[in-house]
C-alpha cells in the first residue's frame, strides 16, 4: 500500500465521484485516495492518515461547504501540515478568499468548476513536482 495520499473535500458526493474517477484514471494504484464530505470528515481522515504514518501530499477542497468555507479549512490544514499541497475547487469563491488561500495556506492553485479533466491533472502534477 502506498504511503502517500491524496485528500478530497467536497459537500457533493457527484464531485467525488467525478475527482476520484478523473485522478484514478491518471495516477492509478500509485497513491492512496480518501474523500470527505466535510471539514469534520476531513480532519478525522487526517488525522487517520497521520497515526498510520501515511503522509498527504495533496488535498482538493471545495471552497462553500457547509460550516467553513474551503479557505478557512485550507489555512487550518496548512497551519499544523505546511508541507501538503493546498488546491481550492470552486464555483463561486470570492476574490478575496483566493487571495486570502494563497497567502495563509499556500494555496497552489484554484480550479473553477466545472474543471476539465487536463486542468485538475496538470494541476496535480504541477503540485508533486517537488515531492
Amino acid at each position: 500500500m502506498s504511503k502517500k495520499a491524496i485528500l478530497c473535500v467536497d459537500d457533493e458526493k457527484i464531485i467525488l465521484q467525478s475527482l476520484k474517477a478523473q485522478i484514478k484514471k491518471h495516477f492509478g494504484d500509485r497513491y492512496l485516495y480518501e474523500f470527505a464530505e466535510s471539514r469534520d470528515e476531513a480532519w478525522e481522515v487526517i488525522e487517520e492518515l497521520d497515526e498510520a504514518g501515511i503522509e498527504i501530499l495533496v488535498i482538493v477542497s471545495d471552497w462553500l461547504m457547509p460550516n467553513v468555507r474551503g479557505d478557512e479549512f485550507l489555512i487550518e490544514v496548512h497551519q499544523r501540515f505546511p508541507q501538503v499541497i493546498t488546491v481550492m475547487l470552486t464555483g463561486q469563491a470570492h476574490e478575496d478568499a483566493i487571495e486570502r488561500a494563497k497567502k495563509e495556506a499556500n494555496l497552489h492553485r484554484c480550479l473553477h468548476k466545472p474543471w476539465t479533466e487536463q486542468e485538475l491533472i496538470e494541476t496535480l502534477l504541477s503540485g508533486l513536482e517537488g515531492v
